[in-house]
């Protein structure tokens, strides 16, 4: 009786683990798998142009003189990247970060705000495995921010700012605490609606999309994304990040944001030392600050590069919230 019992027992523990470990890679694949349409940059455009109508006029000028262009850049990984770029001669740059299976195409409204409203050139980069870049797994943000380095390496001017929304702005946060190029005399971050923690956000998908507690899943996902891929979910932190960010950042998020929760700005936003502002955009979803207040995204971003300078070491400007 004593060794059936003990077979038993095993028979259980072994079924608990492969299950957990198909339930940890289905996890993984879900949430890192590419959109497979990704390089379908046409739709990008078309979607772009439907949503955000002023972007037509704009990309139809740039593209009559040849000024939307193509780029690629061979990341130190070896693997090939692309960008949109647009210059007009500025010795301003903004890096535009696109957000979760989304493509640089799909965030021509965000640019078009820096080139026509700002006087800025910018890079707009697919991301790993995102629209015509390489790679197969997305990596939400965490080793996105070592290209992120690459791409304002190879674009650098006087005067810069990151600024990316949902995903791309987790990137921006996870980019921010890294050691700035010493060249850049001016340096600001705009984040739009992004999440705390890889951890954090899917640990709440995990529960609202499939009713799930954290353990066992979710450490074992972590685990092996990092046997994998090399990081873990714990690991991939914008909440961290932020706290060793000494350049001005401007935090955004909707009041209605279900999909990464506002309540994740405020956290954020106490972490950041210093030189921030926030806008907490009345009724706008996840990613809808600026579809749902075109005219005060606009100003308020006007309002925080003026208000907020960073020169020589030194601050411009008060801390607003």
């Amino acid at each position: 009786m004593k060794k059936v019992l003990i077979w038993i027992i095993a028979l259980i523990l072994g079924i608990t683990i492969v299950g957990m470990g198909w339930g940890s890679s289905y996890l993984l694949d879900y949430a890192l798998a590419p959109d497979p349409n990704r390089t379908d940059t046409d739709s990008c455009f078309q979607q772009q142009f439907s949503l955000y109508p002023e972007t037509r006029e704009w990309v139809d000028s740039l593209r009559a003189v040849n000024a939307l262009r193509d780029t690629f850049l061979v990341m130190t990984s070896g693997e090939r990247h692309h960008a949109y770029f647009v210059s007009n001669g500025s010795q301003k740059t903004a890096l535009v970060v696109h957000g979760w299976r989304d493509s640089a195409a799909k965030f021509l409204w965000l640019a078009r705000i820096y080139e026509k409203e700002l006087g800025y050139n910018v890079v707009i980069p697919d991301l790993h495995a995102s629209g015509l870049s390489e790679g197969e797994y997305i990596r939400m943000g965490w080793l996105d921010r070592l290209d992120l380095m690459e791409w304002m390496q190879a674009f650098m001017t006087d005067t810069m700012t990151v600024h990316g929304v949902s995903m791309g702005a987790a990137t921006t946060m996870m980019f921010s605490g890294e050691t700035m190029p010493s060249a850049i005399r001016s340096l600001h971050f705009v984040e739009d609606c992004g999440y705390t923690s890889v951890w954090d956000e899917f640990a709440m998908q995990l529960k609202g999309e499939f009713g799930l507690p954290e353990f066992p899943l979710l450490y074992a996902s972590s685990l092996l994304c990092k046997l994998r891929f090399g990081w873990s979910f714990g690991e991939a932190s914008a909440l961290e990040q932020v706290k060793k960010c000494h350049y001005p950042m401007l935090f955004i998020h909707g009041s209605d944001d279900s999909f990464v929760p506002t309540e994740m700005v405020f956290r954020l936003f106490e972490a950041k030392p210093d030189a921030k502002a926030l806008w907490v955009a009345a009724d706008a979803g996840h990613a809808r600050s600026y579809l749902q207040h075109k005219a005060e995204y606009v100003s308020r971003l006007k309002e925080f590069l003026q208000a907020h300078r960073y020169a020589s070491g030194s601050f411009i400007g008060e801390k607003s919230e």
